[in-house]
């Protein structure tokens, strides 16, 4: 294992794994090599002083080094992988077999490094939590701050009121499944607090843990929680209104976009959260579940007053 300052894993057995050379089609040592120097350059930048290999993994480098050789370019490599402001291409994962679970995904997805920048500035990944075989799965955005100290996600402020919504569907959050499009938390430039939408390479990055996590859970309805979500899952770059209280579909599998609830935390409108509540009458009626004239009278139409 490959340790900065002894802390946090970053190069691991698992360098030449499914997980890492699959959504990267790394078919040559050299793409490799330039991407642990993207690693290396990001543990510089954050003031990373020591590195601590084992005999194991340099042999395996070493091996993977004398698989094949091919002619020097007379262009001076990059330095650093290619830049995450673009999307590339990362192919979904093939099948894995039936006993795969949701463990073993977090456990290869805590060593992920397809994102220098993010495996070095992240205090963990948060990969999901909840019911295993849940038939609702929350899609947000990404961890903050509270989130990447906690290592669950929806935990903050947003979070509080996720949880109020479930629990007024009538769930808990042990019930259902929530995670986030991306698993690690976009760094900030140094001094800067809050947060900022991930970029479209590190949600490309990213998305193949999404994809095996509802391949695993199987859930019935994905509920996205705002535009990063909508558009990481379905690839559909449109205003939310054009997007929210229609069925859309991810593969086999039915979903529904609505407003992130850190969207709601700044707009407190009745007419913002009558929405909200509208979307969640549609998850629960598509699930089959029964719906109390309580639950359809919150936030009425002004129709009805």
């Amino acid at each position: 294992m490959i340790y900065r300052d002894g802390m946090l894993p970053f190069l691991t057995e698992k360098f030449c794994s499914p997980a890492f050379v699959g959504p990267f089609q790394m078919d040559s040592f050299d793409r490799a090599l330039s991407f642990s120097r993207g690693v290396l350059l990001s543990i510089r930048r954050i003031g990373g002083k020591r590195l601590y290999a084992s005999i194991h993994v340099l042999e395996e480098l070493q091996s993977i080094g004398r698989m094949r050789k091919r002619p020097r370019s007379t262009a001076a490599p990059s330095l650093l992988p290619q830049c995450f402001d673009k999307a590339p291409l990362f192919p979904l994962p093939q099948p894995r077999s039936e006993k795969w679970t949701l463990e073993s995904l977090c456990r290869e997805a805590l060593s992920c490094i397809r994102c220098p920048h993010l495996a070095a500035s992240r205090t963990q990944v948060v990969f999901g939590a909840g019911n295993p075989r849940a038939e609702l799965m929350f899609i947000g955005e990404a961890p903050g701050v509270d989130e990447d100290r906690q290592g669950e996600p929806f935990v903050g402020r947003a979070g509080l009121l996720l949880t109020r919504i479930i629990e007024t569907m009538g769930l808990s959050r042990n019930e259902v499944y929530i995670t986030n499009i991306l698993k690690c938390r976009p760094d900030m430039p140094p001094g800067h607090a809050g947060n900022r939408k991930p970029k479209s390479g590190e949600v490309a990055a990213c998305f193949p843990w999404l994809h095996e996590q509802i391949a695993i859970v199987r859930p019935r309805v994905l509920v996205a929680l705002g535009n990063t979500a909508a558009e990481g899952l379905l690839g559909q770059q449109q205003p939310m209104k054009e997007l929210r209280g229609r069925w859309l579909k991810y593969i086999n599998t039915p979903v529904l976009v609505t407003y992130h609830p850190s969207y709601l935390l700044r707009n407190q409108s009745l007419q913002e959260k009558r929405k909200v509540w509208g979307d969640m009458l549609l998850v629960l009626e598509k699930l089959g579940r029964p719906i109390s004239e309580k639950q359809r009278s919150y936030f009425p139409d002004p129709v009805q007053k």
